[in-house]
C-alpha cells in the first residue's frame, strides 16, 4: 500500500472517529434507565464499510478513547472497567465492516437487497460485539445499581440488551436509507 493511500485512510478514520464523538453530545437516552442510542455507530459503520474491519476497529478505538477522555472522567474506576467500557467496545464496533468486500461487490452490481443484507449482518455483529463488552462491564462494575433483589447479570442484560436492540433497529434503518439514497457513500471513491 502506498504511503499516500495509508495517510488517506488514517485521516479519513480520524474524521469519522471525530464525527462519531461529536454525535455523543446529541441527546440519546430513550427514557428507559441507561438505554441509549449510540449515534456514532453510523459514521463508524460508514467508515468500516468503506475501509474494512481493521481500519474500522482503529477508528472505533480512537472514538472510545475520545469518549473516555471527554465524557468518562466521572466513571473511571479501575483498568479492567475502563477497558470494558471504552476502548474495547468502541473498537469492536468496527467489526461492522467485516463484510465490506461483499457490500462493495453488491453495490457495484446494484444489488441493493444483497448489499442491505450484508450491511445488516455486519452492523448486527459490530453492535453485538460492542454491547457484549458493555454487558460484562455492567455485570462486574455497574451491577451494584441493579434494583434490590435483581441479579447484576439480568440488570446488565436488560440495560445493554436494550441498547443493542435500539441501536440495531436504528442502524439497519439508516443504512437501508443510505443504500437507497447515497450508495456511493459506502464505497472508497466518492
Amino acid at each position: 500500500m502506498q504511503e499516500n493511500e495509508r495517510l488517506k485512510i488514517m485521516v479519513e478514520g480520524a474524521i469519522f472517529a471525530g464525527l462519531a464523538m461529536a454525535l455523543e453530545y446529541v441527546p440519546h437516552d430513550l427514557g428507559v434507565s441507561s438505554v441509549q442510542f449510540a449515534y456514532g455507530l453510523i459514521p463508524l459503520g460508514i467508515y468500516s464499510l468503506r475501509r474494512g474491519p481493521v481500519p474500522g476497529m482503529m477508528a472505533g478505538l480512537v472514538w472510545g478513547l475520545l469518549d473516555m477522555w471527554l465524557r468518562g472522567s466521572g466513571s473511571l474506576f479501575n483498568p479492567l472497567q475502563i477497558i470494558l467500557d471504552y476502548p474495547l467496545p468502541f473498537a469492536l464496533a468496527g467489526l461492522i465492516g467485516i463484510f465490506h468486500k461483499q457490500v462493495g461487490q453488491a453495490l457495484r452490481q446494484e444489488n441493493w437487497s444483497q448489499a442491505i443484507a450484508w450491511i445488516s449482518a455486519g452492523f448486527l455483529i459490530g453492535d453485538f460485539a460492542k454491547y457484549t463488552a458493555h454487558y460484562f462491564s455492567g455485570v462486574f462494575f455497574w451491577g451494584q445499581y441493579a434494583p434490590k433483589g435483581q441479579s447484576p447479570w439480568l440488570y446488565s442484560l436488560v440495560i445493554n440488551g436494550g441498547s443493542f436492540v435500539a441501536n440495531a433497529i436504528l442502524g439497519v434503518i439508516v443504512f437501508v436509507l443510505i443504500v437507497r439514497l447515497l450508495p456511493n457513500l459506502l464505497t472508497r471513491h466518492l
